[in-house]
C-alpha cells in the first residue's frame, strides 16, 4: 500500500458534508453505520466521513454512490439517543480522496489526504484575500447569521487559505454548497466557489429587501397587519405563479350555488364586497367573515318533500305509541288538512301533559311520518329575548337566535321544530322571550321573521312548529292564543303495562346488549313495578327501573354464565330493593273534620286528606301543610260559607269568635296549591263545627264560591284515576264537568259512583254521613 494511503472506518452521510476545521454533529440510526463509529473509537477515534450522492440511497455503498472527496474527522463525543440511535460530534481535520471502499466488519475506506494546492502568485493571493474580506463584511452587514466573534476573527486574517476555511465554516450553507467547496482542487477554485455563493446570497437578500420595500409602499400606516398578505402576493408575482383561491372567491363560489332569492343574494354580495375591502386580520374582518359564513350556511330556499300518505302516518304513530287515541286522531286530521289545502299557515299544536307521557316522542314520530327533518329546542329557563331573536352582530360574541341556528343545523328551511317546555319560559331585564316567540308562531308575521343577527328577513312559514308544556296555565296568554292545545293525560295501569311490554322492555333489552331470550319479564313483575316502584303520570321512571334490572341481568349473564334471567314478582326486591310506594287507600271509617279531596300534580292525580280541628280560642285561623295562596283563599272562602249556613245546623253565631279553626293537609314538606279544593275544605270545616262525620268512601273535587256554587275543575282523568286507586266508591264532581266525563274511558270510570253537584247543599247532602252507619 502507498505510504500516503490510510485505511479508516468510513461512514456515508445522507445530505450532510463535513468541511475541514468544522465541528458538527449528526445522528445515526443504521446499525451498519453505527459499527463504523464503534470501529473508529477502537482505533484512535479517527473516522472518514463522505456524502452520498443520492440522500435517499439505502443499499450497499460503493465508490460510485458517494462523492470522490470526503473529510478525515476526529470523533469528539458520542451520545446515545432513544430507539438505539446515536449522536456523533466530529471535527473535520483534512480533505481526503477515496482510493477504494472495502467491506469488513464495517465499511472501510482507503483514502489519500490531499492538500489544497496554494496559488503561486503571492500578489494575486493578496488581492483575492482582500476581495473575500470585503465581500464577507458586506454579507455580515446584511445578514445576521454570523456571530460577531467569527466576524472579527475573519477580518483579522491575512492568509487566504485560513480565510477561505474560516468563511466556509461560518456560513449557513447547505450540503450541496459545502460539497462544491470540498471538491475544489486548489485554493483558487475554492475561493471562486465561495465567492459565487456569497454573491448569490447577497443577491437573494437584495431581492427580499426589494420585495419588502415594494410591499411597504403598498400599505399605509393603518394597515400594518396586512403586511404578510401583500408580501405573499408580491413574491408570487415575482415567481409568475397564480394566486390560490382566497376567502372572497370561496364566498362568491358558495353564493353562486346558494338557493335563495335575488334580494338575499344581492344583500350577501354587498357584504362580500365590504369584506373584500377590510384588512384580513382586523376585528371587523373577523365579524364580517363570521356573518358571511352564517348567511351562506342558512338554507334559504332549500326544502325537503313531505310524505302526505295519511295511512303511512297512522302506521308510524301506532308503531311508536300505545293508546293516546284522541291525540293520534287530532294529528292525523291536522295532516289531512295540510295535504288538502297545501297551506303552511296551519295552527301551532301544543302537546300538554305530565312529564314522561310521550310529548317529545310524538313530535319525533310526526317528523318521521312526514319525512321531515327533526330539530328540538329546549326553552326551559330561557329568559333572554336574544336567545330567540339573536344578538346585534356588532356585539362581542354575537350569534343568531336559537330558531335560526336550529334551521341552519337541519339544512332545510321546512323542518319539524319542537319547542320543548314552552311553559317554562321566564323573563328578566334582558327582555321577554315569550313576546319574541309571538312573531315566530304567528302565521301572519313569521314569513318575514326578523333575527337581529341575520338582518335579512327569514321565512319561517315553512317550518312546522310543535310545542310541548306540562301545564297550559303557566303559558303566557298571548302565546297560548296562537296555539291549539292537545291534552295528553296520565296513563292508566293497563296502558303502562302495554307500553312496557311493547316498547320499554324491548328497547332497554336492546340498549343493554341483551336478547329477548336472555331476559324475560313476567306480567306480575311488570304490574308490581308499576304499582309499587313508580308513582308517575308517564312511564319515564318505569323505564329507569326496567333499565336497572337489565344492568343487573347483564352482569348475571357474564359473571354467572346464566343463559336466561326470568324476572318474577317475587324477584323484584332482589333487583330493585324494598317497595318504594304503597297504594293510597281511604281509611274506611267516617271521621269528623276529615274530608277526602282530589288533586292534580306533575306526577298525576293524588288523593288529598284535609283535616280541620275546632278548638276553644279567639276566632283565629291556622293553616299548615305548605299551602299555596290559592288554597289559602279556598280555606277562607270555605269558612265564610260555613258561617253563612251555620244557623241551618244549629251553630250559634258566637261560635266562630270563641273557637279557633286549624286546617291541615298532611305531608307538610310538600308544597300544595290549586283551585279545586274549595268544596273539600268547606265540607271538612262544616263537619268539624257540627260534629257530623264525613263519609270515608267519598272523594270530591271542585271550587266553591261565597254563595256555595261549585265551579268546574281540570285534570279530571288524573283525579278519577287517583280516586279509583284509593278505593273510593263515590266521587263528587262539579256538574259543569259532566261533558268531560263522557270522554273518559270505561276503564277509569267503571266501578265509580259519580255524583254531579251544582252547589254546596248537594255536596253536604252526599258527603256528610248523617244516615251512614260507619260513624266513629
Amino acid at each position: 500500500m502507498n505510504d500516503n494511503y490510510r485505511k479508516l472506518p468510513a461512514v456515508s452521510l445522507p445530505a450532510t458534508t463535513v468541511l475541514p476545521s468544522m465541528i458538527m454533529h449528526f445522528d445515526i440510526g443504521d446499525p451498519k453505520r453505527a459499527r463504523s463509529i464503534e470501529k473508529a473509537l477502537q482505533t484512535g477515534s479517527v473516522l472518514f466521513a463522505v456524502t452520498l450522492r443520492d440522500p435517499a440511497f439505502a443499499g450497499v455503498v460503493t465508490e460510485k454512490d458517494v462523492f470522490e472527496y470526503g473529510t478525515v474527522c476526529s470523533i469528539r463525543n458520542v451520545a446515545k439517543l432513544p430507539g438505539n440511535a446515536i449522536r456523533v460530534m466530529v471535527e473535520g481535520k483534512a480533505r481526503a480522496g477515496i482510493i477504494r471502499l472495502e467491506r469488513e466488519s464495517c465499511l472501510m475506506a482507503v483514502v489519500e489526504e490531499t492538500m489544497v494546492l496554494p496559488l503561486i502568485d503571492e500578489q494575486e493571493a493578496q488581492a483575492l484575500t482582500r476581495s473575500l474580506r470585503d465581500l464577507f463584511e458586506l454579507y455580515c452587514t446584511e445578514n445576521k447569521h454570523v456571530s460577531m466573534n467569527q466576524r472579527v476573527k475573519v477580518m483579522n486574517m491575512t492568509s487566504l487559505e485560513e480565510m477561505v476555511n474560516a468563511v466556509s465554516t461560518s456560513l449557513p450553507l447547505d450540503w450541496v454548497a459545502r460539497q462544491k467547496i470540498l471538491d475544489a482542487a486548489d485554493l483558487k477554485q475554492r475561493w471562486e466557489v465561495l465567492y459565487e455563493i456569497l454573491i448569490h446570497d447577497l443577491e437573494l437578500q437584495r431581492i427580499r429587501q426589494d420585495i419588502q420595500k415594494r410591499v411597504e409602499e403598498r400599505i399605509n400606516k393603518n394597515q400594518k397587519d396586512y403586511f404578510l398578505r401583500e408580501q405573499l402576493k408580491v413574491i408570487e408575482e415575482e415567481l409568475g405563479e397564480s394566486l390560490p383561491v382566497n376567502e372572497v372567491d370561496e364566498f362568491l363560489e358558495k353564493l353562486e350555488k346558494l338557493k335563495a332569492s335575488d334580494d338575499v343574494k344581492a344583500r350577501i354580495r354587498r357584504e362580500i364586497t365590504h369584506f373584500k375591502s377590510l384588512s384580513g386580520n382586523s376585528a371587523e374582518a373577523s365579524v364580517s367573515r363570521t356573518y358571511l359564513e352564517t348567511l351562506l350556511a342558512y338554507p334559504w330556499d332549500e326544502v325537503s318533500e313531505d310524505n302526505e300518505d295519511i295511512a303511512h302516518a297512522s302506521k308510524v304513530l301506532e308503531e311508536d305509541h300505545y293508546g293516546l287515541k284522541d291525540v293520534k286522531e287530532r294529528i292525523l286530521e291536522y295532516l289531512a288538512v295540510r295535504a288538502l289545502t297545501k297551506n303552511p299557515d296551519s295552527p301551532i299544536l301544543c302537546l300538554v301533559g305530565p312529564p314522561g307521557t310521550g310529548k317529545t316522542s310524538i313530535a319525533r314520530s310526526l317528523a318521521r311520518a312526514m319525512d321531515r327533518r327533526y330539530v328540538r329546542i329546549s326553552l326551559g329557563g330561557v329568559k333572554d329575548e336574544a336567545e330567540i331573536r339573536g344578538h346585534r352582530r356588532t356585539y362581542i360574541g354575537a350569534m343568531p337566535g336559537r330558531i335560526v341556528k336550529a334551521v341552519s343545523s337541519c339544512g332545510v328551511s321546512n323542518p319539524l321544530m319542537l319547542l320543548d317546555e314552552v311553559d317554562k319560559l321566564s323573563n328578566s331585564y334582558s327582555g321577554d322571550p315569550s313576546s319574541a316567540l309571538l312573531e315566530v308562531l304567528d302565521g301572519e308575521q313569521n314569513c318575514r321573521f326578523s333575527d337581529h343577527y341575520m338582518e335579512i328577513p327569514v321565512d319561517l312559514s315553512k317550518v312546522l312548529f310543535i310545542a310541548t308544556a306540562n301545564d297550559s296555565s303557566t303559558i303566557p296568554r298571548p302565546l297560548l292564543d296562537r296555539m291549539e292545545i292537545i291534552e295528553i293525560s296520565s296513563y292508566t295501569a293497563n296502558e303502562k303495562m302495554h307500553i312496557a311490554k311493547e316498547h320499554l322492555v324491548p328497547r332497554q333489552i336492546s340498549h343493554h346488549g341483551l336478547t329477548k331470550k336472555q331476559l324475560v319479564f313476567t306480567k306480575g313483575a311488570l304490574e308490581e313495578m308499576i304499582s309499587g316502584y313508580t308513582r308517575e303520570a308517564g312511564v319515564r321512571q318505569l323505564e329507569r327501573q326496567i333499565g336497572r334490572i337489565c344492568r343487573k341481568a347483564a352482569r348475571m349473564v357474564l359473571e354467572e354464565h346464566q343463559e336466561s334471567v326470568r324476572v318474577k314478582k317475587s324477584d323484584l326486591e332482589k333487583f330493585l330493593g324494598n317497595e318504594r310506594f304503597r297504594p293510597e287507600r281511604l281509611s274506611g271509617k267516617n271521621e269528623t273534620g276529615i274530608a277526602n279531596g282530589l288533586a292534580w300534580t306533575s306526577t298525576g292525580g293524588v288523593t288529598l286528606q284535609i283535616e280541620v280541628a275546632a278548638l276553644p280560642g279567639k276566632g283565629e285561623l291556622v293553616l299548615t301543610g305548605q299551602l299555596g295562596d290559592v288554597m289559602k283563599e279556598s280555606a277562607r272562602t270555605g269558612i265564610t260559607y260555613a258561617r253563612s249556613v251555620a244557623s241551618a245546623y244549629n251553630v250559634a253565631p258566637e261560635y266562630f269568635s270563641e273557637h279557633d279553626l286549624h286546617i291541615h293537609i298532611p305531608e307538610g314538606a310538600v308544597p300544595k296549591d290549586g283551585p279545586s279544593a274549595g268544596i273539600t275544605m268547606a265540607t271538612a270545616i262544616i263537619s268539624a263545627i257540627t260534629g257530623i262525620p264525613v263519609r270515608s268512601d267519598t272523594c270530591m273535587t271542585g271550587e266553591v264560591t261565597l254563595r256555595g256554587h261549585v265551579l268546574a275543575i281540570g285534570g279530571l282523568k288524573e283525579k278519577l284515576l287517583a280516586a279509583k286507586k284509593a278505593g273510593a266508591a263515590r266521587v263528587l264532581l262539579p256538574d259543569a264537568n259532566r261533558p268531560d266525563v263522557t270522554l273518559i274511558s270505561e276503564e277509569i270510570t267503571g266501578g265509580l259512583d259519580i255524583i254531579y253537584v251544582k252547589n254546596m247543599d248537594q255536596v253536604l247532602e252526599n258527603a256528610l254521613a248523617v244516615n251512614d252507619k260507619r260513624d266513629v
